[in-house]
């Protein structure tokens, strides 16, 4: 008993350090992220019927916002209470209240809202470090959506082209088949409709044209 304690301690306190050095890095920046929804996210969410949504990992918000305005009652959460502040302002500027769009300050690896979603989505919920649970993230993200519903998970599948430094990011980079496997999902409960790379058009830090490899992983719940 008192090994399993000290786990959960050790556990815990590194998960308190990363979630310190997010809110720190959001902190420390007017803005972290463009304000603009996934283009990847975007064009596959405009082929569904609006409902209801989470989004695991919302960052400041831009892709809750533009579900909220595409319809979807939705939720976001995200570990940074900065980011999530950022969030709500940028749904109030857009004239969203919390009926169509709410933010939730939370570490998604020990709470999602309780009640499950006709959309879950969690787009780039990458992180430089190694013991960084992202399957079992995405595993107990699976457990709120509805029957019927589906979750969309939006990730890298391969390093941008003007990274030089690929340590502590690689183990993270894994193809849409591989993460499926690994979710271990009951093939009687989840159909998957997309297990695909996708490039996406994009300018890199320099201004130089670029394109990025995103994974798409799109899962029916039946």
């Amino acid at each position: 008993m008192a090994g399993s304690d000290e786990r959960d301690a050790t556990l815990s306190a590194r998960r308190a350090e990363r979630n310190a050095r997010w809110e720190e890095r959001y902190a420390d920046n007017d803005r972290f992220w463009s304000g603009k929804v996934n283009a990847t996210l975007a064009s596959v969410v405009q082929t569904l019927t609006p409902g209801t949504a989470l989004d695991v990992g919302c960052g400041e918000g831009a892709d809750a916002v533009w579900l909220a305005e595409q319809g979807w009652r939705t939720t976001g959460i995200d570990v940074s209470p900065s980011a999530v502040a950022r969030a709500a302002s940028a749904a109030r500027d857009r004239g969203l209240d919390e009926t169509r769009v709410r933010f939730v300050a939370g570490d998604a690896d020990e709470t999602l809202p309780e009640q499950t979603f006709d959309l879950v989505t969690s787009s780039f919920l990458h992180s430089p470090d190694e013991d960084f649970p992202r399957i079992t993230i995405l595993r107990a993200a699976s457990e709120r959506v509805a029957r019927g519903g589906r979750m969309l998970v939006i990730s890298h599948a391969a390093p941008p082209p003007w990274a030089r430094e690929l340590s502590g990011h690689a183990h993270d980079m894994r193809s849409p088949a591989e993460e499926l496997a690994l979710l271990a999902l009951d093939p009687h409960q989840w159909h998957a409709e997309r297990v695909e790379v996708v490039a996406r058009d994009v300018v890199g830090p320099d201004g130089t044209p670029a394109v990025l490899d995103d994974g798409i992983l799109l899962l029916r719940r039946k």
